[in-house]
């Protein structure tokens, strides 16, 4: 079993016996997180759904990301982390939102070097954003960048 499929057996595990349901908003991980989730057993009784929102239209029409905000800071901002998640809930009908959003390389984007990453939840209590500097090539990253999210969805499940 990898180190994700471990995380999200726990997470699933977690919203199972809390009653809780999630969400996922993902950009650079574009669909990862939700389908790690899946792999595991039980993960209908918690999963939601997922949007996959690399565009930032997709951010906006699905998710109600405010344009002015990515048109100031760019979609790689924890702002734009938490708006997603909160989006995902909404959206979703979960209790809890998850969302990702970062640069995997090779190039920078929007401002930020590659391996800049955001992690977003949001939850009945609120939002929050998560912001991580990750080493490594494209495929790293977003594996770096999933294990992160999952990471940031037990915290979320455990208070």
């Amino acid at each position: 079993m990898t180190n994700l499929h471990h995380l999200a057996a726990q997470a699933v595990r977690q919203a199972l016996e809390s009653g809780r349901t999630v969400g996922t908003a993902e950009s650079l991980t574009a669909g990862m997180v939700s389908a790690v989730l899946a792999d595991t057993p039980g993960a209908s009784g918690m999963l939601q759904g997922g949007v996959v929102a690399y565009q930032n239209s997709i951010k906006e029409s699905v998710l109600d990301v405010q344009s002015d905000l990515l048109a100031r800071v760019g979609s790689v901002d924890g702002g734009v982390a938490e708006a997603m998640a909160a989006g995902a809930r909404t959206v979703l009908g979960a209790d809890v939102g998850l969302s990702t959003t970062g640069v995997a390389g090779p190039e920078g984007h929007d401002g930020k070097p590659v391996g800049t990453v955001y992690i977003g939840i949001a939850t009945a209590a609120g939002t929050s954003a998560f912001e991580y500097a990750f080493q490594g090539n494209r495929a790293e990253i977003r594996g770096q960048a999933c294990g992160a999210a999952l990471e940031r969805l037990l915290e979320a499940l455990s208070s």
